[in-house]
């Protein structure tokens, strides 16, 4: 490492490494498909600077509120606006682990807000597409509720899962791995469950990214109709969604080996 700008082999090895890509949490599809590609060369653009990456973290979790305040627009070119920002984001969410590696500078700081800046992403997300369900930031109504509703059940999830860590380290326990071999319920009616959602994982409409598309095929409906009736199911839909992940997800956790 002691070039200024190392070549995309050397920073691979020290900022991809395997224990980062093949992660079975915190490493969303689209990575492996194309953003790990992007990301390596615009990290390694980074590397003389003194961009840090915690900067990034924050620009990212920026990013994210951006997103959805452009979101509450009711217009087909706020949905496309969207989506490339949260594509920003993504990349961003790479390239500041990736410079943190290579220099070295890993940190409770950076993890912190780049976990607040998910949850604050895909919560904002949610309650911008019910604002824009109801015609935008001047004519909040029922729908804006909706997209609350949906919103804090987002949240809860996450937080069902991160006080699963809480719980193990103040009881004393060692902390779960990250890896594939996650624990399973006890109850068969679960484990039918847990596995039907691997093979349908409608719970991904809930992150940001894949959010983020279905906003926009809304809004394309929506553009063709002439009316906002699109951004009105994907708003129904969020909710119920978020509100059967947060029902099973409680349910999966309180009955598996994760809090034995």
């Amino acid at each position: 490492m002691s070039s200024p700008r190392p070549t995309l082999s050397e920073l691979r090895v020290v900022a991809q490494p395997e224990s980062t890509i093949r992660r079975a949490s915190g490493e969303h599809w689209t990575g492996g498909l194309y953003m790990r590609h992007l990301s390596i060369r615009a990290t390694r653009l980074l590397i003389p600077t003194r961009v840090s990456a915690n900067a990034l973290t924050w620009l990212m979790l920026l990013t994210g509120i951006g997103a959805a305040l452009v979101l509450t627009v009711p217009h087909l070119w706020a949905a496309v606006v969207t989506l490339v920002l949260i594509q920003f984001q993504a990349l961003l969410d790479c390239m500041d682990g990736e410079l943190a590696r290579w220099r070295r500078r890993t940190g409770p700081i950076g993890i912190y807000v780049d976990r607040l800046g998910h949850y604050v992403t895909d919560g904002c997300l949610a309650i911008a597409v019910g604002v824009h369900a109801d015609g935008g930031l001047g004519s909040i109504d029922g729908w804006t509720l909706v997209g609350l509703a949906a919103a804090f059940l987002i949240l809860l999830t996450k937080a069902e899962t991160d006080l699963v860590h809480v719980a193990r380290a103040q009881s004393g326990r060692e902390r779960i791995p990250d890896t594939a071999a996650t624990a399973t319920s006890h109850k068969s009616v679960l484990r039918s469950l847990r596995s039907l959602a691997k093979r349908v994982p409608f719970n991904r409409a809930l992150l940001a990214i894949e959010m983020s598309v279905l906003v926009l095929l809304a809004a394309v409906v929506d553009a063709v109709r002439g009316d906002l009736d699109g951004m009105r199911v994907l708003d129904v839909a969020l909710l119920v969604i978020a509100g059967v992940v947060a029902v099973g997800h409680l349910l999966a956790t309180v009955t598996s080996d994760r809090l034995r």
